[in-house]
């Protein structure tokens, strides 16, 4: 008996949290329903995710250059401050590129707090997917993709940091 509930606990635990957090995505791109704000919500999410991407590839390229403490050893070991700290940086400087190269309508401060609070909740989503991972003792999600820890590694920090780009495109396309 207990089996079986754990075994549907976690069931409904993935529907809701795949579900739920990647509706809000979809949520930002029908924001737009006038001619003024449709053409934002693909800026929106592109901006996103290279939000997103920049944190991974700065956090995965600082920490294996110049990491040296470990960030969170028993639930991600291969995760150092400094390649965190790498990936912050990546994030704060992904906003500005974007603004600079497809997005003038976002304030340069609004594309450097988005990328701050976009990275923080991705890198926070990463641990948590390792958390859930070791909890239930397994090393990948699926072997879909070898090598890359299963589908939920490439999906942890876009699902935990969509809620961020959701409500930022509802005051965005009330404020400006």
């Amino acid at each position: 008996m207990a089996a079986s509930l754990m075994s549907a606990s976690a069931t409904l635990f993935g529907v809701v949290y795949i579900g739920l957090l990647a509706a809000l995505l979809v949520g930002v791109r029908v924001i737009g329903d006038t001619m003024v704000t449709s053409h934002l919500a693909p800026k929106l999410l592109t901006l996103f995710f290279a939000i997103v991407m920049m944190t991974d590839t700065g956090a995965y390229y600082t920490g294996r250059a110049i990491g040296r403490h470990k960030l969170a050893p028993r639930v991600s070991p291969g995760k150092t401050i400094e390649g965190a700290v790498g990936g912050l940086v990546a994030a704060l400087g992904a906003g500005p590129l974007c603004r600079l190269i497809f997005f003038p309508e976002l304030p340069l401060i609004e594309s450097m707090l988005l990328g701050a609070v976009v990275s923080g909740l991705g890198q926070a989503g990463d641990l948590a997917e390792s958390m859930l991972k070791r909890g239930s003792g397994v090393k990948d999600s699926s072997n879909l993709l070898p090598g890359h820890g299963g589908m939920l590694d490439r999906l942890d920090s876009i699902l935990v940091a969509a809620p961020a780009i959701y409500y930022y495109s509802q005051y965005f396309t009330k404020n400006h």
